[in-house]
């Protein structure tokens, strides 16, 4: 098999020398070569983590074992294995393997990649297994160009992305492969990846427990953070010779690292909404973890501020009218002080917002309300409710027969329809048993009494009638 390049070069060099048979993998040299790369597993048992897909009867490993190639999609955050599981799987099943970066690479390099797969095919009889790294980088025109030759057979097409592809990769190139979700290393998988490193590569560096366990902790799943900063403590232990890792010396060496924690990612959008339902949820303890996580992973202070002025309309709505000038409040607050003192003040909103008493009538009123408009017709304003500023509208009746509701009894107009003439009453607003709602909830039920009495005397007075 040629001996491959690192895994930002879109291609393996065009013209290897020859080499050892595919499937025999030649030994790597060390000399400059990242810790990451010389520990890459070279076989399907040496790969840490992933066990609900590689272990006894899983998907991948039957795939693999049953030597039945099929496109797939593999997804995950970074540094679980996905670049890994496509060259095993090309070693595997004794396939031609083509790279191509969706960061650097276009259309010219699928182009490149049908060309050479073409020739393998005439030489060899056998599809090759393309790679796509990031995948998700590639626009719509992009990834269809892969779908002809994954049609074909010329192609199995091994995406890896951090996204999720429901919303990243285009429909008809998701149909045809076979999605499968990687995961972030556990705490055991990281101690064993720290003890392999430490005996295959690293001249059996000790590292105490503890310094094993903040390792661990700021490695926040990644194997090849992990991989990263022990080359990094390795080589500064070297050079101060000393026998053992401790926490002191991890303090000094590594620069103070974030959780993984991606702006514009799936792990953006799965923390808010973790955040978003548990201040549903009223646990204000979970909110201010997830908030926490957040604010400590980078992400806009002022984001999570205007989700929580979302939640005030959203969750808490009319049950406690303060929430939604609370969060303004604490909106205008961070804007004046800033991080970290300004932080204080959204913790303040989003544990509020937690304890409220909840109600979603007022977004489920709204969201009614828009469903039925855009599916009614156009209706006219009655007469009775235009606006009659000029001579000639009050001459065609606008504003005729129009009840005051000031001048009314309690100053409400008991019976008056203020839908369109030709629109029965309609109710999207329910108020529920919750906070200030229980008010409101009375007070309408009282008004709703109003008119039916109104309706009812109506009904008794044959010259009754509405104005």
């Amino acid at each position: 098999m040629p001996q491959r390049q690192g895994e930002d070069d879109l291609f393996e060099a065009q013209d290897p020398p020859p080499g050892p048979a595919r499937g025999s993998r030649p030994a790597r040299p060390l000399a400059g070569v990242p810790l990451a790369e010389r520990l890459r597993p070279r076989t399907l048992d040496e790969v840490i983590g992933q066990q609900h897909l590689l272990g006894a009867g899983k998907p991948l490993r039957v795939a693999f074992e049953s030597r039945r190639p099929h496109s797939m999609i593999f997804w995950g955050p970074p540094g679980v294995g996905k670049t890994t599981l496509a060259r095993l799987m090309a070693d595997a099943f004794g396939l031609e393997f083509i790279a191509i970066s969706a960061v650097l690479g276009g259309v010219k390099d699928i182009r490149d990649a049908v060309e050479r797969a073409t020739a393998v095919r005439t030489a060899r009889g056998q599809p090759t297994v393309v790679f796509v790294d990031e995948v998700h980088r590639f626009n719509k025109a992009q990834q269809d160009a892969f779908l002809p030759h994954v049609e074909s057979g010329l192609f199995v097409f091994i995406g890896a992305t951090t996204e999720n592809p429901s919303f990243e990769v285009v429909g008809a190139l998701l149909s045809r492969a076979a999605v499968y979700v990687l995961q972030p290393l556990g705490a055991d998988d990281l101690r064993q990846l720290i003890e392999r490193a430490c005996t295959q590569a690293l001249g059996s560096l000790a590292i105490e427990p503890e310094a094993q366990q903040m390792l661990i902790d700021m490695a926040d799943g990644d194997a090849r953070r992990l991989l990263n900063a022990l080359e990094v403590i390795a080589a500064g232990a070297q050079q101060r010779q000393l026998a053992t890792v401790t926490v002191g010396y991890l303090r000094e060496t590594l620069p103070a690292t974030l959780r993984r924690f991606d702006k514009g990612g799936e792990n953006f959008y799965d923390q808010i909404s973790a955040l978003h339902k548990s201040v549903r949820g009223s646990d204000p303890d979970a909110a201010l973890y997830w908030m926490a996580r957040m604010l400590d992973g980078g992400v806009d202070p002022l984001y999570v501020a205007r989700r929580v002025i979302r939640m005030a309309s959203e969750d808490i709505g009319l049950a406690d009218p303060r929430a939604l000038r609370l969060a303004l409040d604490a909106a205008e607050a961070y804007e004046r002080l800033g991080s970290p003192e300004g932080e204080l003040a959204l913790a303040q909103a989003v544990v509020y917002m937690a304890v409220a008493p909840k109600s979603n009538a007022l977004y489920t009123a709204f969201g009614a309300a828009r469903a039925f408009v855009q599916s009614d017709g156009s209706r006219a304003v009655p007469l009775r409710l235009r606006n009659a500023p000029t001579k000639l509208m009050k001459d065609l009746d606008y504003g005729k027969g129009y009840r005051y509701a000031h001048d009314e009894p309690d100053a409400y107009a008991a019976g008056e329809h203020y839908f369109p003439d030709d629109l029965p009453q309609q109710t999207f607003y329910e108020p529920v048993a919750q906070g200030v709602e229980i008010r409101i909830r009375e007070r309408l039920a009282q008004l709703r009494a109003a008119d039916h009495t109104r309706q009812g005397s109506e009904g008794d007075d044959p010259d009754g009638g509405s104005a």
